[in-house]
């Protein structure tokens, strides 16, 4: 029987890593995520959990005491945002290219410059091909479930590959939600002991890790991981339905909210789909065929998946928020139309860079993208596929 109560995803996120129970969390503070490893040193004063808690000087250490604690067998985790996940930047690519099931709560925020503490992707979206598993979380529950599959995802052993789950900071960081969390003896089976096969600390296997990697052999080093990347896809799922078999909750590559009829659809990432569900139902009322597609998993991307499930309808409008700044688009959509593309979905579809450093996206914005995908769908044509939602402009 799950227990009810009213959490920050922060709490959730630290009470997951309670009941996990790792052994070595190593982090540095950094808002909006400073409140996880404060609530988790709180479980280790007071002898809840065993974990070696490091206070290190840098989130550049945090992520190496990270990679050193895992590379000599233990369970490692952290947590960061922003500019702490770009200090880690090196060490990120570190931890992946050594598979070392590291996970880690990035409470996403705005990457300076100019200096900003509120809510966008481009953190995230900084680190996207550096080996990492990515989960993104709609709400408070989701970045406790996601947190909870993390280690059986990225420490099965056709994997080995680190994993961050990605909330919105403040947005669910900071605000309450009721929330439905597991018994610890349940989290301590479902979660289940790190057994390594190849470890520092193991007398009968002298190992090194990280060495010098040339020509030689660098090559297959990264086609192993892009295997597990791929490995990983059947993994998530299998993880997935152990969970709704625990708890009634399914969790899938992505959520496919009153799409199956649809005619029109937003796809998009985190918070914002919980506004475009609202949304949604509002246009329904009125007759409008809308439809919402969320992603979940964004590491390994699911592209065959994602056409499929889009390509029944009329217009697609992917929100991004982070703007790659390359004239062409952000990170989901080229994501998504390169998906598209090679999967022989012929649907019109539009980007839309959206809520850049904490820019409040309301329901008028979010109906507006659907207003215009209807003009999309009468007119047959897409005059400007790169957009701009919620941004001022000098005119």
């Amino acid at each position: 029987m799950s227990i009810r109560e009213r959490l920050s995803g922060n709490e959730a996120s630290a009470i997951a890593m309670k009941q996990i129970n790792p052994d070595v969390v190593a982090a540095f503070p950094i808002t909006p995520s400073t409140e996880i490893p404060q609530y988790f040193s709180s479980f280790v004063n007071n002898g809840t959990v065993d974990t070696e808690f490091v206070a290190v000087e840098s989130e550049h250490s945090a992520m190496s005491a990270c990679i050193g604690a895992q590379a000599a067998g233990a369970r490692a985790m952290t947590a960061t945002s922003s500019n702490g996940l770009s200090l880690m930047w090196e060490m990120i690519y570190i931890a992946s290219s050594t598979r070392l099931p590291i996970v880690m709560s990035l409470v996403n925020r705005a990457v300076s410059g100019p200096l900003n503490i509120h809510n966008d992707h481009s953190d995230a979206m900084g680190v996207r091909d550096s080996g990492w598993i990515m989960l993104f979380s709609e709400n408070n529950q989701e970045a406790y479930d996601n947190l909870l599959m993390a280690h059986r995802i990225a420490e099965n052993s056709n994997v080995m590959l680190p994993l961050m789950v990605c909330q919105d900071g403040f947005i669910t960081s900071h605000s309450i939600e009721n929330i439905d969390l597991l018994e610890d003896d349940k989290v301590r089976d479902f979660v289940g002991t790190y057994k390594p096969e190849h470890y520092l600390l193991n007398r009968k296997e002298p190992i090194a890790v990280g060495p010098l990697d040339l020509q030689g052999y660098l090559f297959e080093h990264k086609y192993g991981q892009s295997q597990a990347m791929k490995n990983a896809k059947k993994v998530i799922l299998d993880v997935a339905k152990d969970f709704e078999n625990l708890t009634g909750r399914k969790y899938s590559f992505f959520e496919e909210y009153r799409l199956e009829d649809a005619e029109i659809a937003i796809i998009c990432m985190n918070s914002t789909a919980g506004t475009t569900k609202d949304v949604v139902d509002n246009l329904r009322e009125k007759g409008i065929k809308a439809g919402l597609l969320k992603i979940r998993v964004f590491r390994p991307f699911p592209a065959e998946e994602i056409a499929k499930a889009i390509c029944h309808v009329k217009a697609v409008a992917v929100l991004d928020k982070a703007d790659s700044l390359n004239a062409a688009g952000g990170p989901l959509f080229t994501d998504v139309t390169s998906a598209m593309y090679l999967n022989d979905c012929k649907v019109p579809t539009v980007n839309y860079i959206y809520g850049i450093g904490g820019r409040d996206t309301t329901t008028k914005e979010i109906t507006s993208v659907f207003t215009d995908l209807e003009d999309i769908v009468r007119s047959n044509t897409v005059t400007n596929p790169y957009r701009y939602l919620g941004v001022r402009v000098e005119k």
